[in-house]
């Protein structure tokens, strides 16, 4: 027992020992935390660094989510004409917080009335939605911005709404619709109708504060008009034609007052002239006015681009007027420059040298036939301005067929295109044979001669009326088949004869009346 007992009592004395380094030991572990608190000092040093690098991104969140609901709130409103109490509240609370004017959301405020309140904002609607160069660095915050700005001008054109449209709100979509198409970069009206904007492009500082659609996209990019007007343009028409058709309009036309506020596009002149035997009195006089505005707009455009280039080559066989604006002053020194005395240190002038002004022109016959059908108003209107002012041209014979199912003769009145319109009739079927049959005879000197034939082509007697086409290119007729000749490039045309006039050489022209223009002018020259 002693034995046992004796190591039990030393043992522990060690024991006791042993924890003094234990006691000593924890000494460097409470100076070791010591350190650890110190060690994290620049952790937090370092997160502040990131914190400041992450806030935009925190930033940024927030923004992309304000612009959805923005975005979200105009979906909603363009397919549910209800309001989402939800995405209004919010949206009002964006805008607001971006600083803009509350009738910003408002699809009863006009653009128009928007900018005379709010005149700061002209210039931003101003090249709104054209696309810009997008870099590493975006403003998320004018993304916001201008999503509330775009938001408007798209709900306020493209709500429809329902029931019955006075004039006054036709004026308004209209001026929403000239203020979206400046918002693309375009003219007002240009994707809708062709027509001059109400000043000249060179105007826009005098529309500086922005209280009328004009102007175009200022120093941005300006769209490729070749895609947007087949894409958007027809759109634009079909919701205005909408908007005419719900309107009563023989008893707008009948208030001198309300018909003032009209302006007139091709959707109006459309269903003026589809319903003009139904009026007399002040609603005819009212109707004949815009019919007449329209056409002056148009035939103002179409005189523009037919006067840049229908100018011919230089006919060197006419002598030059020899008047002092016609001297050729370098080529009269060059070639009496063997007439110079030094002695006296003069030039002596035996002949004057005059340049050639007078251009080629060969007398032309111009012969438009165009299909009156209910699907080509456009064309027919477009045309019948355009053949008015080839008629107006030195040496260009013109004449102008219509037709449906019967042909009428209308170039007594091709100086015209008012009383021309006056006297179409849309609608009907479609016979070309009978339109032919009044061409043909007119055609005298083939070479000299030029047919453009404007329609559809879905026609009674197609093989009939092909063959007859394909004699008259096969003649020396300078044949140009054209299946749409509108504002908006829009058209459809008749696949069988399609593809017959491209396997004859003479393939359709169809889009933009710009591409007829150019190729009248390419013959005519």
């Amino acid at each position: 027992m002693p034995t046992l007992e004796a190591p039990a009592q030393e043992a522990p004395a060690p024991a006791q020992q042993a924890p003094a380094p234990t006691q000593e030991a924890p000494a460097p572990t409470q100076e070791a935390p010591a350190a650890t608190p110190e060690a994290p000092a620049p952790t937090p040093e370092a997160p502040a660094a990131g914190r400041e690098a992450l806030a935009p991104r925190v930033d940024d969140d927030s923004d992309v989510n304000r612009r959805q609901v923005l975005y979200w709130r105009l979906l909603a409103r363009l397919f549910d004409q209800e309001e989402q109490p939800a995405l209004e509240s919010v949206s009002l609370a964006v805008v607001e917080d971006i600083g803009l004017p509350a009738a910003l959301l408002d699809p009863q405020t006009s653009v128009d009335s928007l900018v005379q309140r709010h005149p700061e904002l002209a210039a931003e609607f101003d090249g709104l939605m054209v696309p810009e160069e997008s870099g590493e660095d975006r403003d998320r915050a004018a993304e916001v911005r201008r999503a509330a700005l775009v938001s408007k001008v798209l709900l306020n054109v493209f709500a429809r709404g329902s029931g019955t449209v006075s004039a006054g709100r036709l004026a308004r979509w209209q001026s929403d619709a000239a203020w979206l198409e400046r918002a693309l970069g375009c003219k007002p009206g240009e994707l809708r109708a062709g027509r001059a904007p109400a000043q000249s492009p060179g105007a826009r500082g005098a529309a500086g504060a922005g209280v009328g659609p004009t102007g175009t996209g200022g120093n941005r990019h300006t769209p490729d008009l070749s895609r947007l007007i087949p894409e958007i343009g027809p759109e634009l028409g079909a919701i205005e034609a909408d908007l005419v058709k719900r309107m009563h309009l023989r008893e707008v036309l009948a208030d001198p007052q309300l018909a003032a506020a009209l302006t007139p596009s091709m959707s109006l002149i459309e269903q003026l002239l589809r319903d003009k035997d139904n009026l007399s009195g002040v609603a005819l006089a009212n109707a004949k006015a815009l019919i007449r505005r329209f056409v002056d707009e148009v035939a103002q455009v179409l005189r523009t681009q037919v006067e840049k280039s229908t100018v011919g080559p230089l006919d060197r066989s006419v002598p030059p007027k020899r008047v002092f604006r016609n001297l050729d002053l370098d080529r009269t020194i060059w070639k009496n420059l063997t007439n110079w005395s030094p002695e006296e240190e003069r030039l002596y002038v035996d002949r004057l040298y005059y340049r050639h002004t007078a251009r080629r022109t060969t007398p032309q016959r111009l012969i438009v036939v165009v299909d009156q059908s209910g699907s080509m108003v456009d064309s027919m209107v477009n045309c019948t301005i355009l053949a008015s002012i080839f008629a107006g041209l030195p040496k260009v014979d013109v004449h102008l067929i219509a037709y449906d199912t019967q042909a009428l003769d209308l170039t007594p009145w091709v100086h015209d295109p008012f009383e021309t319109l006056l006297r179409t009739q849309l609608g009907g079927g479609t016979d070309g044979t009978a339109a032919m049959a009044l061409a043909q005879p007119k055609i005298a000197e083939p070479r000299n001669t030029v047919v453009v034939w404007i329609s559809d082509y879905y026609e009674w007697r197609g093989e009939q009326l092909f063959e007859s086409m394909s004699a008259l290119h096969r003649s020396g007729v300078k044949f140009i088949p054209v299946g749409s000749v509108t504002s908006s490039g829009r058209g459809s045309v008749n696949p069988w004869f399609r593809e017959r006039f491209k396997d004859q050489g003479t393939p359709v022209i169809s889009g933009h009346i710009r591409k007829l223009v150019d190729e009248l002018k390419t013959f005519l020259a």
